[in-house]
């Protein structure tokens, strides 16, 4: 077959006029130039390729070209990308290693440029775009909207400078990315009023369709950690227009095992109409961020799914821009080289750094939820020693830790529950949304050895015990690896195993940990600086 002209049969699925047809699809130079209908008998089908409308490249813990490699196989040719964490840690540089990385391979990435660096005042980042740098991204053709406004208090209170960034991107015509779990009411009209105009945050049916009655469009997520499909997905019936689908956050042991194809499947399972779901899957993302990328028509880049049939979804071929990128899921895509770059200047900790005097008093205690970035609060009598306050792990009242990593400071010290670790301690530099070092464990001793283990690799994630340590080192800003998929999601799978022989039942502790410092989410959390109530928006005591 010639690589710049070739020709594939099947039966066509014409998202867009909403039929089916059997024909040819003609490829020259990339570009669909012929599309020539017939009345012959195929097995397969051709399908738009399928588009994440919202994920963070840096939460599957791989360089966006090697996240290509995998995500291809699933059927995915573009994602809609927030640089959010990277920037976190490195600022514009960070930005521009995203878009470099992204340029050496054929998969369509689309960045944003991301608002809220830091995304509070109440924790420490390593660096910070103010709405000048904002505006300097969304100035550049590469960057297409921009990400994620966290930071809805600031909208609704009318902070100049998070009004100055929304003004930049109106004024380039770019979108805006929104972020508002729970809100409602008077708040929510005045947050989409500023032109906001998705929501990935949702967790039920009411809060999106809420939403989606006064303008905005839903992004029905389902991540490693945050899983709302079940309670959104009817959307799709009485909402086509208004939904897409997305990730968010996706660690590589569960790319292996599907993407967005995994949610299309399950839409179909359900008896959800086929066309309604390839439109939140394919057709919306294109429309809602003018995206480049073709949906089986005349003169669109020739990106498209072979499939076997319109049940299983099994992916027989993936191509973008008429490049073969994925077949019988083998990846097409060579890997890349990737440049290390980094911000860690934190020192060992000493044991004493996690000690904690006893008050005689009920203490809080952030309660984490499965599958959920949400979290309760309970009041409880702490469990104490020599006149400090330990973890309890008969109670599962587990000491938290989040540690500034760009300057050497005393650790901030929480306590946590439904870990249920029975012994040893984890840790990660990945920690939503500064990219502290954040811990987990059953004593002071197992929580020095498990961040010391971190500090010493520059970043990573780990499981420690009295007599094992195991770690996956992430060298790229702390938050990547420079290895290949299929090491990185070994390595990892390992440690979540280990994890779970320690005891929690959580489906994703490493996911679950690294949003336990992540401040826009309600209700109590975990930063540098303390611990800070979501829905009072203020750092407060233990």
């Amino acid at each position: 077959m010639d690589l710049n002209n070739f020709s594939i049969s099947g039966n066509i699925v014409d998202v867009l006029n909403s039929r089916i047809f059997p024909g040819t699809i003609s490829v020259t130079s990339g570009k669909i130039t012929k599309i020539q209908e017939d009345k012959k008998n195929y097995k397969n089908y051709i399908l738009p390729g399928f588009i994440d409308a919202h994920i963070h490249i840096e939460s599957s813990m791989l360089t966006p070209s090697e996240f290509s490699r995998i995500a291809v196989t699933n059927g995915t040719i573009a994602t809609v990308s927030d640089p959010h964490e990277i920037a976190n840690v490195m600022g514009i540089d960070g930005v521009k290693f995203m878009l470099e990385d992204a340029d050496k391979v054929p998969f369509k990435f689309f960045f944003g440029a991301p608002s809220c660096v830091p995304a509070t005042e109440f924790e420490t980042s390593g660096a910070v775009l103010g709405a000048q740098k904002i505006e300097g991204l969304l100035e550049m053709k590469e960057i297409k909207y921009l990400s994620e406004m966290m930071n809805f208090p600031g909208v609704i209170n009318d902070d100049l400078e998070v009004l100055e960034k929304i003004n930049s991107a109106h004024n380039l015509g770019k979108p805006i990315d929104g972020h508002a779990p729970g809100l409602k009411g008077k708040d929510l009209r005045k947050y989409i009023s500023a032109g906001i105009s998705t929501d990935h945050e949702c967790f039920s049916y009411q809060e999106a369709e809420e939403k989606i009655k006064l303008g905005m469009k839903i992004l029905i997520r389902e991540g490693s950690a945050a899983k709302n499909y079940d309670d959104l997905i009817p959307l799709i019936n009485k909402y086509p227009e208004k939904c897409m689908f997305c990730s968010d956050d996706k660690h590589p042991d569960d790319l292996l095992k599907g993407h967005i194809n995994d949610l299309v499947k399950r839409a179909i399972a359900k008896g959800f109409d086929l066309v309604k779901v390839l439109q939140a899957a394919c057709v919306n993302p294109v429309k809602h961020y003018n995206l480049d990328v073709g949906l089986l028509q005349e003169g669109d880049d020739a990106d498209l799914l072979i499939v076997d049939n319109l049940r299983e979804l099994d992916i027989l071929k993936t191509y973008i821009k008429g490049e073969l990128a994925a077949e019988n899921g083998q990846t097409s895509i060579p890997q890349k080289k990737a440049k290390i770059i980094n911000n860690f200047k934190v020192e060992k900790k000493t044991l004493t750094d996690f000690s904690l005097p006893s008050k005689k008093e009920k203490i809080k205690v952030i309660e984490a939820l499965d599958g959920q970035l949400i979290t309760n609060l309970s009041m409880e009598t702490p469990k104490e020693k020599n006149g400090n306050i330990v973890s309890d792990v008969q109670r599962d009242i587990l000491k938290i830790t989040v540690i500034n990593r760009y300057q050497h400071t005393k650790p901030a010290v929480g306590f946590i529950r439904n870990f249920s670790l029975k012994k040893g301690a984890i840790a990660s530099s990945i920690a939503h949304d500064s990219h502290n070092i954040i811990a987990v464990g059953t004593s002071d001793e197992m929580l020095k050895k498990a961040v010391n283990l971190i500090i010493e690799n520059k970043g990573g994630i780990c499981v420690v015990s009295e007599n094992e340590e195991m770690i996956l080192p992430l060298p790229i800003a702390g938050i990547i690896s420079d290895e290949s998929y299929d090491i990185v999601a070994e390595k990892y799978s390992e440690l979540d195993k280990k994890v779970k022989e320690y005891g929690t039942k959580l489906l994703s502790p490493f996911m679950t940990l690294s949003f336990m410092s992540l401040l826009v989410i309600p209700k109590i959390k975990l930063s540098d600086k303390g611990l800070f109530d979501g829905e009072k928006f203020e750092l407060v005591k233990l």
